[in-house]
């Protein structure tokens, strides 16, 4: 297999990115509409796709039966998803937020089970169970000094839709990545769907356009279109294809671990004994969760 095509490869871009991009999201909760933001997003995504298809000469043709099931993967990833987590981050702190999102990888397993009849397979729980410990212990120090604040259960509420969302979205986008339809056509459509939703309610709630004056806004909004849009989608979707929507979801629980790193190095971060053990316990958990755990103990 080509290393621009491996399980590693891909893992290791999704991780990388969206560990920045965590950080990148903070700068779009502006003046901005959420919603607006994240079709912004997603909108031009789609377009950079759209236009390289055509210089490429690559066809976006596809069966409308595909196309229900790419408009409702959509809806549940690009409209949905980001959204609920956009409103979440304006209602807790990143650290809580981190710790939840390892719950898409139980739903992710649940769905599908429920939706594609897969086996409910063992490792990935176990693998999900011992990296979500690492991360509780990661982020441990920073909920020394939170406090129940005022919202906290409407960002409880956003951040379970966004996850939920997220599952039911990598589920079907598996379903149908399970045929021959490309990743780069699959996102394209399903971006265009999800944008094309999310400026209907937009307008519907009655949201106006209001242009953010921080240039912080725009440098971050070309970061995420390009890497975490882009890129990182496009590795993810490729890699769910490879190896499964349950597993594929372990990413959530290392970008985190990205996070801090960059953390550390732009922001100052200082690590703990504590949050060392818990990198330890991620990376072992995902060892774990890859199946890669026997593999590792005949080498030793």
């Amino acid at each position: 297999m080509p290393i621009l095509s491996s399980n590693v490869f891909l893992f290791a871009v999704c991780a990388c990115v969206w560990g920045s991009t965590w950080i990148a999201i903070n700068y779009q909760i502006h003046d901005m509409h959420i919603m607006l933001s994240v079709a912004l997003r997603f909108g031009l995504a789609a377009a950079i796709m759209g236009i390289f298809c055509l210089v490429k000469g690559i066809s976006l043709k596809l069966p409308f039966k595909q196309h229900k099931l790419i408009a409702l993967a959509g809806v549940f990833l690009y409209t949905m998803d980001y959204s609920f987590l956009y409103a979440a981050q304006q209602h807790m702190i990143s650290a809580l937020l981190a710790v939840l999102s390892s719950t898409v990888i139980y739903f992710n397993v649940i769905l599908r089970r429920v939706i594609m009849g897969k086996a409910m397979r063992t490792e990935v729980i176990l693998g999900a169970t011992v990296g979500l410990v690492g991360i509780v212990m990661i982020f441990l120090p920073e909920f020394e000094a939170f406090s129940t604040q005022q919202g906290i259960v409407v960002g409880l509420m956003f951040a379970t839709g966004s996850f939920l969302s997220a599952a039911l979205g990598n589920v079907v986008s598996e379903k149908v990545l399970s045929g021959e339809i490309r990743v780069l056509q699959m996102n394209f459509w399903a971006m265009t769907y999800g944008v094309i939703v999310t400026v209907t309610i937009a307008i519907i709630s009655g949201a106006k356009l209001i242009w953010p004056s921080e240039s912080s806004y725009y440098i971050s909004l070309l970061y995420l279109v390009v890497f975490g849009s882009i890129i990182a989608f496009g590795a993810y979707m490729r890699l769910l294809k490879q190896i499964g929507a349950d597993k594929a979801a372990y990413v959530v629980l290392v970008y985190p671990v990205v996070a801090l790193a960059i953390s550390t190095v732009f922001e100052g971060y200082t690590w703990s004994l504590l949050s060392l053990f818990g990198v330890v316990f991620v990376l072992f958990g995902n060892a774990i969760a890859m199946g890669k755990l026997n593999k590792i103990l005949s080498i030793s």
